[in-house]
């Protein structure tokens, strides 16, 4: 019995240091320094570029630890910005992404590959109602303490998918089938 009860202290002490170590590394995105940029050629002659003005989330990250990256993010689909109101209108409506059913894309990492500077993360992309695995570099932009007290951490990555995949079919040209987004990500370590 003194052992079972012994083991048992061990491990709660084991879950709780690992607990508190997975808390200390959580990090809350940071809604007004995270961006979801995205382009797609247009007709084949040049590129329509935009953003996705609203992205929220959290992530685990801390090198000293050996803890593996992890995210998890929801992209407003509402917010999609290209500088031209009546184009945004179109990529809202049932043509493309028809936000009024499909608020929301979210990404959840379910892996991770590299080192404490760059890797590989795997995840699920989910997109006008498709989940897909997918998987891209990611690499750190920096770390550190911040003006106001508190810890930040940056990263950024580079995913191209097949709009077609993810059910947004509607033609745009033969050369127009492929959307490259670009992430940038900052978040604020949790206290």
């Amino acid at each position: 019995m003194r052992k079972f009860a012994v083991s048992c202290a061990v491990a709660l002490g084991l879950f709780l240091v690992n607990s508190q170590a997975f808390s200390a590394n959580n990090y809350k995105i940071d809604t007004a320094h995270t961006f979801v940029e995205f382009r797609i050629k247009h007709l084949g002659y040049s590129w329509m570029v935009g953003t996705f003005d609203k992205v929220d989330g959290e992530f685990n990250y801390d090198p000293k630890t050996g803890v593996k990256p992890s995210i998890s993010m929801t992209i407003d689909t509402t917010s999609i910005d290209t500088s031209h109101a009546e184009r945004d209108k179109h990529l809202r409506s049932p043509d493309f992404l028809d936000v009024a059913k499909f608020p929301q894309a979210t990404f959840t990492s379910t892996g991770y590959e590299g080192n404490d500077k760059s890797g590989v993360i795997y995840g699920d992309l989910t997109l006008h109602g498709v989940t897909k695995a997918v998987k891209f570099p990611v690499k750190v932009i920096g770390e550190g303490k911040d003006p106001w007290g508190g810890y930040r951490a940056g990263f950024e990555g580079e995913l191209t998918i097949d709009r077609k995949d993810y059910g947004v079919a509607k033609p745009l040209g033969p050369v127009s089938w492929d959307v490259n987004l670009f992430f940038t990500i900052e978040g604020i370590k949790k206290k």
